[in-house]
């Protein structure tokens, strides 16, 4: 009995989550936009992730990002949350190949731009190939920093509690390291501002 009302849940979480991906693509975004319908969207879609990794530390909203290490570009090791400590950090998860996450970037780029050194740091993570991202940002620079991973199971959007792997994604740090907000999908121009307060 308990094994059927399991798998009941499971269906029911499936097709909760495909009817909120497919009105998020297909119309009214703005509903799954509100703080409200991101929660439902990522509870949907925990629902029916893959089971991570034994011994996988998933980052939890309000409580402290579990450290990891990531390369940038040139291939030094960058330390999250840790590299940022002091300061908010609105991290991305991307890839060259994703068409929202591309359209999104001149966007992340000005709010960037617009913090200044002691703002919000946005930091973008690409789930790609290095020679593809590098391309990519040759066509499409961006002024912060872009760290790389290779998608998988244990990939960094997993670890930011991204355990679907949906691009983009994004993940608000506060100064101590917390995770305080998620967004799954891109954002619209001019949403950073009121997502990040």
């Amino acid at each position: 009995m308990k094994g059927a009302v399991k798998m009941l849940a499971v269906a029911l979480a499936a097709g909760v989550a495909g009817a909120a991906l497919g009105l998020w693509l297909n119309g009214p975004g703005p509903l799954l936009r509100t703080p409200l319908g991101q929660r439902a969207l990522k509870g949907a879609m925990d629902a029916t992730a893959p089971t991570p990794p034994p011994g996988l530390k998933i980052a939890e909203r309000g409580g402290i990002v579990p450290a990891f290490t990531v390369p940038d570009l040139q291939g030094r090791a960058v330390a999250l949350p840790g590299a940022y400590a002091g300061r908010p950090v609105l991290v991305n998860l991307w890839a060259s190949w994703c068409g929202p996450c591309v359209k999104e970037m001149p966007e992340l780029d000005r709010y960037a731009a617009a913090q200044g050194g002691n703002g919000v740091q946005v930091v973008g993570i690409a789930l790609d190939e290095r020679a593809s991202v590098q391309a990519f940002l040759a066509r499409t620079p961006v002024r912060y920093p872009i760290l790389l991973d290779a998608p998988g199971p244990a990939d960094a959007g997993v670890r930011l509690g991204n355990r679907k792997g949906i691009l983009p994604y994004s993940a608000l740090l506060d100064a101590q390291g917390r995770l305080v907000r998620e967004k799954i999908g891109p954002f619209e121009p001019g949403e950073i501002e009121s997502w990040v307060e």
